[in-house]
């Protein structure tokens, strides 16, 4: 299981280098937005109209599994960088529930995969681009004060007790750091 808290900016900028290796690290040129301007199929536009960015089935999993431990929280908090999907205020700690394929999960594997499907140049600019995205939304929030958890849908439900240990002990580690 890859579960991936991110917990202080050297975490992160480590996370960065590994996701620009080979590249100038850190210089690479920002990737615009991409735009699709290809055909669709009835059976594509279908499935991707399904796709939601808010109360996905992953984010109610792990949201009812926290709120059953008697942890309150925001979801979709705006007023933060990247609108966590939750956030626990009280702890200043942002989770994020990344599906495993728009934020690029074993990206080494899954970019050749999508080099030989339909609209590849589109897909790989805009998984490229999430991943980039996550790690600048990181950083800010690193920057404000934040502990930020990133979860996969498949760890959170393969391994929903796994994830709120995990929570649980940032929480933990949140309330030594206040006590000294």
């Amino acid at each position: 299981m890859n579960l991936r808290p991110i917990t202080t900016i050297l975490q992160v900028c480590d996370w960065m280098k590994t996701l620009y290796s080979g590249q100038e690290k850190m210089k690479k040129e920002v990737i615009h937005e991409p735009r699709f301007h290809g055909q669709t199929t009835k059976k594509s536009s279908m499935v991707m109209s399904r796709i939601h960015g808010k109360d996905t089935k992953i984010e109610i999993a792990l949201r009812k599994a926290l709120w059953a431990r008697g942890y309150r929280y925001r979801k979709n908090y705006r007023t933060i960088p990247g609108s966590p999907d939750i956030a626990l205020t009280k702890y200043k700690i942002a989770i994020f529930c990344d599906g495993e394929f728009f934020h690029g999960k074993e990206w080494n594997v899954l970019k050749p995969r999508i080099q030989n499907g339909n609209n590849s140049e589109y897909w790989i600019k805009k998984i490229e681009r999430n991943k980039e995205r996550d790690a600048e939304k990181d950083l800010e929030l690193l920057g404000m004060g934040w502990t930020v958890i990133h979860f996969w849908g498949n760890d959170i439900l393969n391994n929903i007790d796994e994830c709120i240990k995990v929570i649980e002990e940032s929480i933990f580690d949140i309330k030594i750091g206040d006590v000294d």
